[in-house]
């Protein structure tokens, strides 16, 4: 009698805990970049509320590398979506957004265009704040193929704390439109140079909801994989010989060294000032022989990589860790997913990424096979925050980034809680 009582117990304890759970769950719904419980002290959003906009920006002219014939490269007019976020007065409104997204590979059978849509914290076209002086802008880059709302969790969270955040939707390289890698490889560092002097222009446009806020003299650039590829190049990495006669051996272009390469006069000097700090997801090339000793000695302004350290597409030992031991005119900082391989900048698995039967690789675009993409978002929000804050706006943020290189070994870390500072890695080596 007594253990049938304890069974009856039992079942409505589990009955309640699971009506709890489900009530949670509809009253609670996670939004990329959302707080975990063991977030670190600066993953939180800042003071302000966050408005967006989808800017079309044109080219005019550049390189048609992928339309070449008999030895002709033309130009073309090269359209660039743009996703911008920014500190605003929402007027009273609710702060939420519903971003249309596309999993898939343009002309890839195997992996059709699915089209589905997801939640983010910021509104649509709101008014951008104007009395708060001028905001760094940062310049984001995604993957190759990818999108510019690969980051929401991370724009939204920089844009709530006084930056202006474009992100660029790469034509040729996103997930609607991929192109052959030629174009990538050429284009990635243009695209970046070239929107950051649009970010310059329209924030000098009277007429423009930018009009008086981009500080383009404080700007950080970050990218992910080809953007990471690109970001290296853009502030000084310069492209060696073996890529360079690669590029032309297979477009019958000597554009790459011309315009990227490390030899190049005009290269050297399209390195610009205006970008003061750059983050690294991943970035690819390095295990190819994009780079050597001397294109990687160029690279002088303060850096942040981002890895796993089982990435199975950049590397790590012959990729992402030889780019930031490389990089030795640069106060440069590396921090490791311990196992995670390639994912570790991208916002966590959509529902449709965890159906039945979709690609694997449609869930590993987004998800990691050791780590919750959720608590690498968390981790990324603290760190970036602190590097950006150091070296763009206050060197209080330091701090966070004086730790021991091994998470396992510490007590805890600066911002941490107790006993979540585990898997990490985090090294730092000054420039020369």
């Amino acid at each position: 009698m007594i253990r049938r009582a304890q069974g009856i117990l039992m079942c409505l304890s589990l009955i309640l805990l699971f009506c709890q759970s489900n009530l949670y769950s509809q009253t609670r719904e996670f939004i990329n970049g959302d707080l975990l419980p063991d977030a670190p002290e600066l993953s939180a959003r800042g003071e302000y509320s966050v408005g967006v906009r989808t800017v079309d920006l044109v080219d005019k002219n550049r390189i048609d590398i992928l339309n070449r014939q008999d030895g002709n490269v033309p130009n073309y007019d090269r359209l660039l979506k743009v996703e911008v976020w920014y500190p605003a007065d929402l007027e009273g409104k609710q702060e939420i957004e519903f971003y249309d997204e596309v999993m898939g590979v343009n002309g890839d059978t195997l992996r059709p265009l699915v089209p589905f849509q997801f939640k983010g914290r910021c509104l649509r076209d709101a008014k951008p704040i104007k009395d708060k002086g001028k905001f760094p802008l940062l310049i984001m880059s995604h993957g190759y193929p990818g999108s510019r709302l690969i980051f929401t969790y991370l724009a939204e969270n920089l844009a709530s704390k006084g930056y202006i955040v474009a992100s660029i939707d790469h034509t040729e390289s996103t997930y609607r439109d991929r192109a052959a890698f030629e174009s990538t490889i050429l284009n990635r560092s243009l695209d970046q140079l070239f929107v950051l002097n649009e970010m310059d222009r329209v924030g000098k446009d009277k007429s423009s909801f930018l009009a008086g806020i981009v500080d383009v003299q404080n700007t950080g650039l970050l990218g992910y994989s080809m953007g990471g590829f690109g970001a290296v190049n853009t502030v000084g990495g310069g492209y060696s010989k073996m890529a360079t006669n690669w590029f032309k051996n297979n477009t019958g272009s000597n554009a790459l060294a011309e315009l990227r390469g490390s030899d190049s006069e005009a290269y050297k000097k399209s390195v610009d000032p205006r970008i003061k700090v750059m983050v690294a997801f991943a970035p690819w090339g390095k295990q190819m022989g994009v780079w050597d000793s001397t294109g990687l000695a160029g690279i002088e302004i303060p850096s942040l990589f981002v890895s796993g350290s089982q990435d199975d597409i950049s590397m790590y030992e012959n990729g992402v860790k030889s780019i930031f031991e490389g990089a030795i005119n640069s106060d440069r900082y590396l921090l490791t997913y311990l196992n995670a391989r390639h994912n570790v900048a991208g916002n966590p698995p959509p529902v449709e990424a965890l159906e039945a039967g979709l690609d694997i690789n449609e869930y590993l675009r987004y998800g990691d096979s050791v780590w919750d993409v959720r608590r690498i978002n968390n981790i990324n929000q603290h760190f970036i925050t602190a590097f950006l804050g150091a070296y763009l706006k206050d060197s209080k943020y330091l701090e966070f980034l004086q730790l021991e290189e091994e998470s396992n070994d510490a007590k805890v870390w600066k911002g941490f809680k107790p006993r979540t500072s585990v898997g990490l890695e985090f090294r730092y080596l000054k420039g020369n």
